[in-house]
């Protein structure tokens, strides 16, 4: 996959579905193709360098046989690497199940149609953090 494979846009018809985990949003599109993903117009291979985060993303995927007959274009916002990965791959799992209802089972089983409830907690008053409290003094 060159830069150039990835960085054009797919045109025509798509299949859609919404990713999140944490604060990060992904909006996947799958285009009839031949395996390229992008994220944000950039192959996906330079924005995630661990290969967690890769296999993460392509695990939708590859649970579904489809590895190479789409192309995924991948728009995401919020949170850091991990979360993107995650987000895209539930992004990829539902647009997955707008082309083909019946493969909810395989993506379910594998977990990834459940999304990750867990973000940040908020600051309580009185506190440093969430629950940090201030030491304790005691003369």
């Amino acid at each position: 996959m060159t830069q150039e494979q990835a960085a054009t846009t797919p045109t025509g018809e798509y299949h859609y579905g919404t990713g999140r985990r944490k604060t990060a949003v992904a909006r996947v599109r799958l285009y009839p193709g031949t395996g390229n993903i992008a994220v944000n117009g950039k192959p996906f291979l330079t924005l995630f360098t661990r290969v967690t985060h890769q296999n993460r993303v392509r695990l939708p995927l590859e649970v579904a046989n489809a590895a190479g007959t789409f192309d995924v274009s991948a728009h995401v916002a919020g949170g850091g690497v991990s979360a993107w990965a995650d987000a895209i791959a539930h992004g990829i799992s539902r647009a997955l199940i707008v082309f083909n209802e019946g493969l909810r089972p395989p993506l379910r089983k594998a977990g990834l149609l459940t999304r990750d409830p867990r973000i940040k907690e908020r600051k309580k008053p009185g506190l440093k953090r969430a629950r940090k409290a201030p030491q304790y003094t005691k003369r």
